[in-house]
């Protein structure tokens, strides 16, 4: 048994001041209102003056310290053994539009590293496809060869794939796919999202010009999720809400949003987060292979060059190309930049992501739930981080444990 004591515990909704957290195995055996647990045995793991919170959960990331998702090799797994030092322990791998032999080679990646999880790594949950299927004026740093219309199921006269070659990737890793995002006023768009909905896939919208609505019918055919929230959407006015709009009037559609305070405003931040609440936000990274490296780096996006910049990352040409951003750094933005309260981020990072995607046990802090925790310093840079109740990553430096060691 391990026995994080003395921490603050953030709990849904409230705060516990100087209790313990103790773990059981894989599992969260008790929340305790104490300092100090006698529990024979048991290893001792000192944590004043640190909030202890849920694993994050990052639906949304390309990447990490210099690894791409579209990558050869073990890409994925990589991306997965780092994460944790920034407090992720779950993570829907992420994609730009690519060909279908990148595509077939990702999904391969994500389901060796779902059947076999390398050890200290976070977990990798069933991949988010920002898929070839998105309006070509909204896509981005998306590369335009890529993209396709939902409605050209048939093959193509210049001997390129089609869309129907992507739709059997997809078809055929299905329990691969957790998320694909696409824009609905496409020919054909609200059609699959039919389809894809009805094969048991959760359907974002984004990087769509879509009108009111547009949108609306999409949410009406099953999407329940939206991309980056803001980013890469029609601009949404008093007269002409757009998809931006359709998403913060339907309480079924749960919302990404880039929390670094510069992919949205704080103050569209604190709206957006205001108007559908804490339980229908999902803070999001859209991290990159530029998250964790230097300011003036380069790297890469789906074997694009980008350039890590102070606050984001772009391409050669200057278009915003994701962001550098880690989950530890949007939970500090929510909590301070944002002005919500610690309960508030731990929901955003952690408690509704893993409720979108279905992740029973996991996203709080609670008696039989998984030991999947990250303690944070008061300035909320992470400290140490466990999953199923194994301590994954330790700052350096990091006050020891009393008694056994931490397994």
């Amino acid at each position: 048994m391990i026995v994080l004591a003395g921490g603050d515990l953030v709990l849904p909704g409230r705060v516990l001041p100087n209790a313990s957290l103790l773990i059981d195995g894989a599992r969260i055996a008790a929340v305790e209102p104490h300092a100090r647990i006698d529990a024979a045995g048991a290893t001792i793991v000192e944590t004043p003056e640190c909030y202890i919170v849920p694993g994050f959960v990052d639906v949304h990331v390309h990447g990490v310290d210099g690894h791409d998702t579209l990558d050869e090799g073990d890409a994925v797994a990589r991306i997965a053994s780092r994460l944790p030092r920034y407090g992720v322990t779950a993570f829907c791998p992420t994609t730009v539009a690519c060909d279908p032999s990148a595509l077939r080679r990702v999904l391969a990646q994500v389901a060796t590293a779902r059947a076999i999880r390398p050890a200290n790594s976070a977990r990798v949950l069933p991949a988010h496809i920002e898929s070839n299927f998105i309006n070509p004026e909204y896509r981005g740093a998306q590369p335009a060869e890529c993209l396709r219309l939902p409605s050209d199921t048939v093959g193509r006269a210049d001997g390129t794939f089609s869309t129907r070659d992507i739709l059997d990737i997809i078809a055929g890793a299905r329990a691969d796919v957790g998320i694909v995002t696409l824009a609905p006023e496409l020919p054909g768009g609200v059609e699959l999202v039919r389809a894809l909905v009805a094969a048991g896939t959760r359907v974002s919208l984004g990087h769509s010009g879509a009108s009111l609505d547009e949108a609306m019918a999409a949410i009406d055919a099953g999407a329940r999720h939206a991309t980056h929230l803001f980013n890469r959407m029609a601009p949404m006015t008093h007269r002409a809400p757009g998809v931006a709009g359709a998403v913060l009037a339907r309480d079924e559609v749960a919302a990404e949003l880039i929390c670094d305070g510069y992919h949205v405003h704080p103050a569209m931040s604190r709206i957006a987060i205001a108007s559908k609440g804490v339980g229908r936000v999902m803070a999001i990274t859209d991290g990159t292979a530029g998250s964790g490296l230097p300011v003036g780096s380069i790297t890469r996006l789906g074997g694009r060059s980008i350039r890590v910049t102070e606050h984001a990352v772009v391409l050669d040409a200057g278009t915003l190309a994701g962001s550098s951003l880690t989950m530890d750094r949007a939970f500090r933005a929510i909590a301070t930049t944002f002005g919500f309260s610690v309960p508030d981020a731990a929901m955003l990072c952690s408690t509704t992501p893993a409720r979108e995607l279905g992740l029973t046990g996991s996203g709080v802090l609670a008696e039989g739930g998984f030991a999947d925790v990250v303690v944070l310093d008061r300035r909320f840079h992470v400290v140490r981080t466990f999953i199923d109740g194994r301590e994954v990553y330790a700052e350096k430096g990091a006050r020891g444990a009393r008694g056994a060691r931490v397994r």
